[in-house]
């Protein structure tokens, strides 16, 4: 018997792959469901196709976002028991791939945006009240935003009372977000940086940096970046 491969490296799928534009007749479904039910009626029509493994009920699920968020790509793909809160106020470039199990919580009064080759793993968590995820970011399996969190003041009242504090969370083109990791209000995570599984991320990361660790810290420079004076002293 052969001795088993420890490593090899393969192509990438979703991150070079070309984009194909949806057919005419899913973008007019879209456009009549829009006009025909309205934003409560297709969130009420969308339990029928959420669970689903099928090709029909992941069209289904691509036609409903579609008709309600306020901007929604080509080439999307949304899988089975994908929830979400305010649908409306998400915008979702081309080819964007969000994962079975994946929960997106926006605002009546924020904006979710998400970009074009963005890759989420499943079963991943977004508190989504003020969120942009730029363009080609990796999300990994169950990695989480918190984008709020309650003052706790006065401090004689119970915190979950307390006023909610909401932060923009960013993460920018070409960023990488390990399985599990966690990333805290207000942070910005830098175009092309590496977040490992299972940080904590409190604050924001530089640019073509590698962090990792509880909470997370910086590790180095990704290979082949040439860091500046002013790159050094953001670690």
């Amino acid at each position: 018997m052969s001795e088993p491969v420890k490593s090899k490296i393969v192509k990438a799928v979703h991150g070079s792959q070309e984009l194909k534009l949806d057919p005419d007749y899913e973008v007019g479904l879209a456009e009549y469901l829009r006009h025909q039910y309205g934003n409560n009626g297709l969130i009420e029509l969308y339990a029928r196709f959420a669970i689903g493994d099928g090709d029909f009920d992941g069209l289904m699920r691509r036609v409903i976002w579609r008709a309600v968020a306020s901007k929604f790509g080509h080439g999307v793909h949304i899988g089975s028991s994908v929830g979400f809160k305010h649908l409306e106020t998400f915008e979702i470039g081309n080819r964007v791939f969000i994962g079975s199990h994946s929960y997106i919580q926006g605002r009546f009064d924020g904006k979710c945006v998400i970009g074009n080759q963005v890759w989420i793993g499943p079963q991943s968590y977004f508190d989504a009240r003020d969120l942009i995820i730029e363009d080609y970011v990796g999300w990994g399996p169950g990695a989480k935003v918190l984008g709020s969190s309650h003052t706790g003041l006065p401090i004689d009242v119970p915190i979950i009372k307390t006023d909610l504090e909401i932060k923009l969370v960013k993460v920018e083109t070409g960023a990488d977000i390990g399985m599990n990791a966690v990333i805290l209000p207000g942070v910005t995570i830098g175009k092309h940086s590496i977040v490992g599984a299972g940080a904590v991320v409190t604050r924001d990361v530089p640019a073509y940096a590698i962090v990792a660790g509880v909470p997370a810290r910086f590790l180095r420079w990704r290979e082949g970046y040439e860091p500046s004076e002013n790159t050094e002293n953001a670690k």
